[in-house]
């Protein structure tokens, strides 16, 4: 039995704990929840106005005028979603961008994606205005309080020793 037709299934096991953890560093300094709550506003934004469904054999569709505000604004939304997590330095006008865009396409694009759409972005834009970046490592900061800690750490030793 061919268990693994590749032969590659145990090198990227062996590499997955190094991905997770170059993901997190990756995530961890650019506000990426407030990207992918704003990429997942403009989802919905841009899929109902082009949706055929069928409730009880009964068509139902929500294609009105909204359809091109729907693709517009759907579509700012998840460049906005991709640009929060490219470009981590855009993120207050990108959120603030997001909000109004959310605000904008209740009344625009069939209720913002019946809710679900204008709730995402709501979310997204305030965790984007919200974040900061992480403090940056300085090297000449990080001296003196390790050169304290060690004299403080000597001058311990010798009291003791007395």
């Amino acid at each position: 039995m061919i268990t693994n037709p590749f032969g590659r299934g145990h090198e990227l096991l062996a590499r997955a704990p190094e991905f997770r953890r170059g993901f997190r560093t990756w995530r961890g300094e650019r506000p990426f929840w407030a990207g992918l709550f704003t990429f997942a506003a403009g989802l919905p934004i841009l899929y109902w106005p082009y949706a055929n469904l069928n409730l009880g054999g009964i068509p139902l569709a929500l294609s009105t005028t909204s359809g091109a505000g729907s693709l517009v604004i759907g579509t700012l939304l998840l460049v906005l979603g991709l640009t929060l997590c490219c470009r981590p330095h855009l993120r207050v006008f990108a959120g603030i961008a997001t909000l109004l865009l959310a605000v904008v396409s209740l009344p625009v694009a069939n209720f913002g994606g019946l809710f679900l759409g204008v709730a995402c972005g709501l979310v997204g834009g305030s965790l984007a205005c919200a974040w900061l970046p992480p403090p940056a490592d300085d090297q000449t900061a990080a001296a003196p309080t390790a050169a304290a800690a060690a004299a403080a750490a000597s001058a311990g030793e010798g009291r003791s020793g007395s």
